[in-house]
């Protein structure tokens, strides 16, 4: 069987397992957030936390929740770190420096879990489970009651209030991340990846020095990264260790583990407005341009330009030869275009256009399907720009799911799609305009220039992966790096939570011979069109500096 051909069976078997599981978790996922009844764990929770989970909550104080509990995760986290040579189970680590504890911090309550240092060599076991794991379960859950919120903002009329941010919080967790990561856990157990808490062990001679390595919770922590698409790694390699992924089989589960939530999202979305019409457009727009870009990836990684790549069967460099170049092409568009940024091979040695393909995957604002939630809620604001730019085109005023988009609407969605360009293109800019975070690049010239885009792009977009190429444990790049992850987050959450409680108030509109048929193939192909029309006229003038550039002259 040539390379090709297995990439592209790897591709339909994937399509195939999260073609199963779409129906039934995403029944799940509505039941769960449309549910009045707690479980006797949960409400000990909430009795532990103080909160009352049947109280209903407008924006702001839904926002003031997300807002809260992230900032008291972050010091949670802090601190954790700062104080990780008195913690049982150190491994002898030294406390992390403040700037790496902040950008540590930062990173995995954002849900980027962007790292700037070897977790092997840094991370004791409780820094591990009780700081890092349970911000993976967290931050996701967190994501994905913004993106409830929102739905309920569609799904109600007359009222501001959506619904418990405390409540959904902790469902999120125990009934739907946990459950679905004690599994996944279990899968990764049974197929090699590794799961104790034994001390760092040396394993031989290696280039003239010793090498050890540590055991850990990985496989717990494995399972959690992808389903909660955080991505943060136990080694330093991510997903191209074979403690974390060892076999081919477990590469292509990671995948679908994160996934599964984020496609399942589209028919939760559907069942909580009464469409599933409507889900289905969501998710067609979500997989036409997930398939499309791992079709551009794999023409890019196995186009045969020279005898090395011939021999090869493709571009191997930087690629772990039991998974091929065609599961890596898969794993890196899926972590890209989710926000997840675990790697099974490094980006920075794709080729120049694979490179830009990945960086692009970020900047469409990780849509497609994007993270846990913030995938959801990314796809509906621009589901909400699309609809405007039909109104204009028409002379009509929009209107999404019954609800006029008017100008406080579009304000609202105008702005999130702003903040996290700027974001990018600002820190781009000060970090190559300064002489020393330049010093920082392993390359020079347009790959060079590529290794700070990625980095401003996977951190603003809450993504996480790394160029590999770009020494980012520097105090400008921890300090930078972590107010774009922060901001990034958190800004954006602030007109969604806004837009939902605004359209929450809203009262139905009733549909008429010229409403536009949102569920329709038509508004697929226009919401697809708006979303890389929007995305290529912001980063273009600085893709053609650096990918564009690079693979134009390969």
């Amino acid at each position: 069987m040539g390379p090709v051909l297995a990439g592209v069976l790897q591709l339909l078997a994937l399509i195939a397992a999260l073609a199963l599981a779409y129906v039934p978790l995403g029944n799940y996922m509505a039941r769960v957030y449309s549910s009045d009844k707690h479980w006797r764990v949960e409400k000990w929770i909430y009795k532990g936390i103080g909160a009352n989970p049947d109280t209903e909550m407008r924006w702001p104080a839904y926002l003031r929740g997300v807002l809260a509990f992230s900032a008291v995760s972050v010091v949670f986290l802090y601190l954790l770190q700062r104080l990780q040579g008195h913690l049982p189970g150190s491994l002898s680590f030294k406390a992390i420096d403040p700037d790496q504890a902040f950008n540590t911090a930062a990173s995995f309550v954002t849900n980027t879990n962007w790292q700037s240092y070897y977790g092997e060599q840094a991370m004791g076991h409780v820094v591990q489970t009780a700081g890092l794991a349970v911000q993976n379960f967290v931050s996701a859950a967190v994501g994905i009651a913004v993106a409830v919120a929102l739905v309920r903002g569609f799904a109600r009329s007359r009222t501001g209030e959506l619904g418990n941010f405390w409540s959904d919080l902790v469902r999120g967790v125990t009934r739907i991340l946990l459950p679905l990561s004690v599994v996944a856990a279990i899968v990764l157990v049974a197929c090699g990846a590794i799961q104790n808490f034994s001390g760092i062990h040396e394993v031989g001679q290696f280039m003239g020095g010793h090498q050890q390595w540590n055991g850990g919770a990985v496989a717990s922590q494995e399972a959690i990264k992808e389903v909660g698409t955080n991505g943060g790694g136990y080694f330093n390699a991510n997903s191209a260790h074979p403690f974390e992924n060892p076999t081919p089989f477990t590469n292509l589960f990671e995948i679908f583990l994160l996934l599964v939530i984020p496609f399942a999202l589209t028919r939760t979305f559907g069942i909580m407005v009464g469409s599933l019409k409507q889900g289905y457009a969501i998710l067609a727009t979500m997989a036409t341009i997930w398939v499309g870009f791992i079709a551009l990836m794999m023409w890019t990684e196995f186009a045969h330009h020279g005898p090395a790549l011939q021999i090869a069967g493709g571009a191997m460099e930087g690629k772990e030869t039991r998974i091929g170049v065609g599961a890596s092409s898969i794993f890196a568009v899926s972590t890209t275009l989710t926000s997840t940024g675990a790697v099974d091979s490094f980006h920075s040695s794709f080729t120049g256009l694979g490179g830009g393909i990945t960086m692009l995957g970020m900047q469409l604002g990780e849509i497609a399907p994007g993270g846990t939630g913030s995938g959801l809620y990314g796809m509906l604001i621009m589901a909400i720009i699309a609809v405007f730019i039909a109104g204009l085109m028409v002379g009509r005023t929009p209107e999404y799911l019954g609800k006029k988009i008017g100008t406080r609407e579009i304000k609202f969605a105008a702005c999130y799609i702003l903040i996290t360009p700027a974001l990018v293109l600002i820190f781009t800019a000060a970090a190559m305009a300064l002489p020393t975070p330049g010093n920082s690049m392993t390359n020079s010239g347009a790959h060079g220039f590529s290794e700070i885009l990625y980095a401003y792009s996977s951190a603003a977009n809450n993504n996480g992966s790394a160029f590999a190429g770009l020494n980012a444990d520097t105090q400008w790049f921890n300090t930078t790096l972590g107010l774009a992850m922060v901001l990034g987050r958190f800004l954006p959450m602030v007109f969604v939570l806004a837009l939902a409680g605004s359209l929450a108030e809203q009262k139905p509109v009733p549909a008429t011979a010229g409403t536009l048929r949102t569920e329709k193939p038509l508004f697929t192909g226009l919401l697809v069109g708006a979303i890389l029309i929007i995305t290529g006229l912001t980063y273009f003038p600085a893709l053609a500096l650096g990918p564009l550039a690079e693979g134009l002259a390969s």
